[in-house]
């Protein structure tokens, strides 16, 4: 059956998160219900190239489907935006190699954390950008993420109920800086275990409120115990970027 690769960008506030869930609203559910009727087919699987969480956003979610059905590239955009949500959106539809699985074949993601420190606050970025209410000391959360980078058991970044065969993964760079009157956090690997980025992200904050040194991260990566990190920092701070394949 012809494969599909869809460039989906979405709005996570309203959802329970990526995967389908019963009796919640979710974006795979609307993704799905949404390709079903533009293929003219039976129910049809969509594969994520990841489950982000319940209120994470995503500019650059990849999906993946196949159907006996084949349809024109630009229809089928067009068509799924004509059926999805208005805060779900397909930037790209293109054929696949048969066999193209979004999740198992992806190389590198990129998620990227915003937040607001001190008493800023902004109303129209409210859905977007996270909140602490203390200022931060960005060189020396810097300093802590630059820990983080390489190849880990990041169990101690793991929440609970998260059934994966290992913990280790590989950043290629972690990286904490002001961006105008914004903190944003850039975090880019070969794949991440549930909610790893969001608890990393509330680590890195301790240490921004002086309740951690850098150095310390070492000693959390060590202990292998979630107990050990931060709480995990909210959810609408945070969006999956971009994913990364083979001959991309």
């Amino acid at each position: 059956m012809p494969s599909y690769r869809l460039l989906l960008e979405y709005d996570g506030t309203c959802y329970a998160g990526w995967q389908w869930q019963p009796d919640r609203t979710t974006v795979q559910g609307e993704v799905e219900h949404a390709v079903a009727r533009v293929m003219g087919h039976a129910p049809i699987s969509v594969v994520g190239s990841g489950r982000t969480d319940a209120g994470v956003h995503a500019l650059g979610q990849v999906a993946s489907f196949a159907s006996p059905v084949e349809r024109d590239l630009r229809n089928l955009r067009l068509g799924l935006n004509s059926m999805l949500p208005p805060d779900i959106t397909c930037r790209d539809a293109r054929r696949a190699p048969d066999g193209f699985d979004a999740r198992m074949h992806a190389k590198r993601k990129l998620y990227r954390y915003r937040l607001l420190d001190g008493n800023r606050r902004s109303a129209l970025r409210e859905r977007f950008v996270a909140h602490e209410h203390v200022t931060l000391d960005v060189e020396a959360m810097a300093r802590a993420a630059a820990c983080l980078v390489g190849t880990h058991d990041f169990t101690s970044f793991r929440a609970a109920g998260s059934e994966v065969p290992t913990s280790v993964r590989t950043l290629f760079r972690v990286e904490v800086a002001r961006v105008a009157d914004e903190i944003v956090f850039e975090l880019e690997g070969d794949g991440f275990l549930r909610a790893m980025v969001r608890i990393i992200v509330g680590t890195l904050v301790e240490v921004g409120r002086g309740r951690r040194s850098p150095q310390s991260l070492v000693t959390t990566l060590a202990a292998q115990d979630r107990a050990a990190a931060g709480r995990t920092a909210h959810a609408q701070g945070l969006c999956l970027v971009s994913v990364v394949y083979a001959g991309d």
